[in-house]
This record gives structure tokens, sequence and C-alpha cells, in this order.
């Protein structure tokens, strides 16, 4: 394939939260986290009895996790993930509620497992929901994530996430209101082997560049490109940092 055909990406559709057109190709990739999200969010699901998964996508993930509790919930926040997530989940039983905002449409107390992978919240929300002795488990994305694709773009990082960090996120989890469970951050190297899996990874995550357009960084593109033909990759370091805590 030539520079223009890779440029075609860009017009390639993206579903849910679903990257397996350019991972499951081996076209980009991913390294270890010393913990696992799935594992930890599974061994909590099986000892609740009410639980919510914030920000579910197009509940891929969710999906992975069952069997689910006696009532299970998913949130929405990207009108075109809803219709996916509620096809995908409510076979399972699951209650999947579109939301515009941090706020959590539920009655006081309701759950006493919270799940939040990649999404934002509005800590005070979560507490609400959640029952005394509930846990919250969020594996977040920190704000220098893959920045090395910014400095080869030549876009500063988004200063709205820059700071956000497991120093920034776990505070309030010290406090007399919470137990801490466990906490971790890592930065993994991701790496893309072809031009076309960068574009198609910064449409489908426009807060990384938001301004991107192949046109606009065409030159940009195709000076990588000219390095990813001679057998060199783009690696660059991701950001994750998760927490489990306890509500007192």
């Amino acid at each position: 394939m030539n520079f223009n055909d890779y440029l075609k990406e860009v017009d390639r559709p993206f579903h849910g939260w679903d990257f397996s057109y350019i991972s499951g190709a081996g076209r980009m990739q991913s390294g270890l986290l010393p913990w696992s999200y799935g594992s930890m969010a599974r061994n909590f699901l099986h000892g609740a009895r009410a639980a919510l998964d914030m920000g579910t996508g197009g509940g891929e993930f969710l999906e992975k996790l069952l069997p689910f509790p006696l009532y299970m919930a998913a949130t929405e926040g990207y009108a075109p993930n809803y219709p996916l997530a509620k096809e995908r989940l409510e076979p399972h039983g699951v209650t999947v509620v579109p939301v515009e905002n941090d706020t959590l449409p539920f009655e006081n107390a309701r759950f006493d497992l919270v799940l939040n992978q990649h999404d934002s919240y509005d800590l005070g929300e979560v507490k609400r929901v959640l029952k005394p002795g509930g846990i919250f488990l969020t594996q977040q994305v920190g704000g220098v994530d893959c920045s090395g694709i910014n400095d080869r773009l030549e876009v500063p990082v988004n200063d709205e996430y820059a700071k956000w960090s497991l120093e920034t996120a776990e505070k309030p989890f010290l406090s007399p209101e919470w137990e801490l469970i466990a906490s971790g951050e890592a930065h993994p190297t991701q790496r893309f082997y072809d031009i076309g899996a960068l574009i198609y990874y910064l449409k489908a995550i426009p807060w990384q560049v938001p301004d991107f357009t192949v046109e606009k960084y065409r030159e940009e593109l195709l000076s990588i490109h000219k390095e990813m033909s001679n057998n060199k990759s783009l690696d660059v370091r991701q950001h994750r940092f998760f927490i489990a805590a306890r509500l007192l």
C-alpha cells in the first residue's frame, strides 16, 4: 500500500470501543500492565448483588465479565454507542441507561460495586450511589497517555488532562471516608506498525489531537510513514493507573 492508500483509513468506521480492526491484525500492539482490571472486576462482581458499569462503550468489555449479579446496570454517554450497548447487554439482563454528564441516574446507595474503565467520574456521585462498604474500581487513562504522538505531530498535550495521574486521583481516597484497597500506575509501550493504524487510532480518539485531519497533518504523517516503510515502528508510552477503594 502507498501513503495515499493509508490515508483512506480515516474513513474507516469505528464502533463501540473496539480497536480489533488494527489490534487484531497486529497493526497496533500494547505492552502488558502489571495488573488486570478484568480480573479485579470479575472478582468483585462475584461478591456483588447490584453493580454498575460506568461508560460501558458498546458493552464489549462488560459482556466478557459474565455472569452478572442479580442487578446489573450500565451507563453510556456517547450517543452512537448507546444502541450498541443495549443490543449487546440487555439480553443478559443489564439495564443500559444513557447519560449526558457525570450525574448518575440512580437512587442513593443502590450499588455495592461501581466499575469504571476509562470513563470520567464525579466522586460525589459515585459515593452517593454506593452502599456503605461498597467498592469503587476504576482504571483511568493518564494525562500524558501516548504523548509521543503529540510530539511527532508537534501538538501540545491537552492541558485539561495533562495532570491527571494516580497521585492526583488517589488523594480523595486517602480520607477517612474511604479504605484504599489497592492502586497502581504504569507506562507500557504502545506500538504502531503502519501509518494507517495511527490514522485510524487518532480518528477514534479525537481528544489526543483535537484538530486532527489527514490534510492538516499530511507532512508529519508522511515523515512517520517513511520511517515505518524502513521497518521502524512508532513507539509511544501509554499512561494507565487504577484505584480500588471501599466506601466506609
